[in-house]
């Protein structure tokens, strides 16, 4: 048996674990920021104290159970971070610190959830989990100086990075899109940055899939940083002139335009390409491509996307 304690759990990606994981029917601890404030140190080591007594045994058999924290939870508003640096920091950085300094005392696998923001957005091929970083936005360096809190608390968790996150749950583009698409003839979106859209649904699968994997156990494995999206790639245009396309809409109302004549206070990546390669490398299975998981999530959840 595998238990598992998803913290962000009401958000996009993890509301999709927590219905994942009770779909595979593993034991399920799903705790929310009203249920759990990651930043608070004697909460956080209650909160991992009583799911390490909950999930030590099987109760019919007697055996040890595997039991894994996927950390969902985040600071994801990145304009406001340039002005609330404060706020930034405390969920992105001490967070995480704190919960995989009480994953490494009570002996519980931690995989944390980070993003391509950690870049500069300067590549001109796929980052891999090696490559240096260099965050251009608050946002990004408060999810990076998570990542180095984390390895700094327990050297065996795991940092998984992804990009360009979109579900059913909670405020994302394709949201956005469907909604301008009903109010709107014709919608502006810039052509020159460049990432992988990644389905909630299908990030949540790969995380329970490590979770659930011989790689996550073995704390000699080498690069504890993997990148996980969808597979392909394409611009923000490319991605509104595909939702438009799956919603039934004519693409061609989608017209591209430039970052310069959409200033926003925190600058975007030009390049966010996440290489799977060691998730491959892991024994991990890829996901599939970002427009067949876009066409299948509209037709899964036309509710979420209707308006």
């Amino acid at each position: 048996m595998t238990s598992v304690l998803i913290t962000g759990a009401h958000g996009q990606v993890g509301s999709e674990l927590a219905a994942a994981a009770h779909a595979r029917g593993w034991a399920v601890t799903a705790l929310g920021s009203a249920d759990l404030d990651i930043t608070d140190a004697a909460a956080v080591d209650a909160a991992v104290t009583a799911f390490s007594q909950d999930s030590a045994s099987d109760p019919d058999t007697g055996a040890r159970n595997r039991a894994v924290i996927i950390n969902a939870a985040a600071h994801t508003a990145v304009d406001l971070a340039e002005t609330d640096q404060e706020r930034a920091y405390a969920v992105n950085e001490r967070g995480p610190g704190l919960l995989a300094a009480a994953a490494s005392r009570h002996d519980v696998h931690l995989v944390h959830l980070s993003t391509d923001y950690v870049f500069p957005g300067s590549a001109d091929r796929p980052y891999e989990p090696t490559d240096a970083t260099g965050p251009r936005s608050v946002y990004g360096a408060s999810k990076l100086a998570g990542e180095r809190a984390v390895h700094a608390a327990d050297p065996t968790a795991v940092v998984v990075r992804t990009a360009w996150v979109w579900g059913a749950t909670g405020g994302n583009f394709v949201k956005t899109m469907a909604a301008l698409e009903r109010s709107r003839p014709t919608v502006d979106v810039v052509d020159d940055q460049r990432g992988t859209p990644s389905y909630a649904a299908d990030l949540a699968a790969g995380l329970l899939e490590l979770a659930d994997s011989a790689w996550l156990a073995d704390a000699a494995a080498s690069g504890r940083v993997l990148h996980l999206t969808n597979a392909g790639e394409t611009t923000w245009f490319g991605f509104a002139r595909a939702i438009f396309a799956a919603l039934g809409a004519d693409p061609e109302r989608v017209r591209p335009t430039t970052s310069a004549a959409f200033v926003r206070p925190a600058p975007r990546p030009a390049y966010s390409v996440l290489s799977g390669q060691a998730w491959a490398a892991a024994g991990l299975a890829p996901l599939r491509p970002w427009d067949e998981a876009l066409a299948a999530g509209i037709t899964d959840h036309p509710g979420a996307f209707a308006g």
